[in-house]
């Protein structure tokens, strides 16, 4: 008879395989420092490493697809079943460069930026599992700070924070939507969620992660750090 139960296997089932796409061929240069931000070690590893290891140690991940600017390629980690490719000029380039080399047969895709080594499995599954029912999908917090405009280091005014949201990564999709999507779009997009919504995909909501930040400024690397010792139980 037909079994209702969720099979063991069906997390690595082909048929319902999910890709993680890293994007990593920027240059990072408002974090400082000698050598982009992605090269940096934090808790013992370079940022790349903690990011690509979140994604490849992920039972539902079927496969990882890393974004490198081509001066890095020999930089590459040695990570079991992670396919390399080089990045564009803007960072929709290297998500369209990136889409291109994802294994046939997969159905879904969680983009992601590798400044954000601090993802956690908790994250990643409620994504895949949102993809179920939606064409895309993307973890937010909702804004709680006042909110003012400014100009020349003076507040000019206040901004309702009702409704507003901070994007974080990964965010995931149908990958032939996507694909579509990145092909059709037209200028500089801040994110995927933008490329989506330019294409009438409709993308969901789940809860994002305070400590899923994204490593921008020179301090964002100690927090980071914390963030991965605290975990590791250092």
């Amino acid at each position: 008879g037909y079994n209702c139960v969720k099979n063991e296997d069906d997390e690595t089932n082909p048929n319902m395989s999910n890709a993680a796409l890293i994007v990593a061929a920027g240059r990072g240069t408002r974090a400082g420092g000698e050598v982009p931000k992605q090269w940096r070690k934090i808790a013992g590893q370079p940022v790349i490493a903690h990011t690509l290891q979140a994604f490849a140690a992920h039972p539902a991940i079927s496969s990882v697809i890393l974004v490198l600017h081509p001066d890095d390629l020999h930089l590459a980690p040695n990570i079991d079943g992670l396919t390399v490719t080089t990045g564009g000029a803007e960072r929709s380039d290297s998500v369209k460069r990136g889409l291109q080399a994802i294994p046939t047969g997969t159905k879904t895709v969680l983009i992601h930026d590798v400044a954000r080594p601090c993802v956690t499995d908790q994250t990643i599954t409620n994504i895949i599992a949102t993809l179920e029912t939606a064409d895309g999908v993307a973890p937010a917090l909702a804004v709680t700070d006042a909110l003012w405009t400014g100009a020349d280091g003076i507040v000019t005014g206040t901004q309702d924070r009702n409704g507003l949201f901070r994007a974080q990564t990964p965010q995931g999709f149908k990958l032939d939507a996507i694909t579509a999507a990145h092909a059709a779009f037209v200028g500089v997009a801040a994110d995927d969620v933008e490329v989506a919504r330019a294409a009438g995909i409709t993308v969901a909501i789940v809860d994002g992660d305070e400590d899923n930040l994204k490593i921008t400024l020179p301090a964002d690397f100690a927090r980071a750090e914390q963030i991965l010792e605290r975990r590791n139980g250092h």
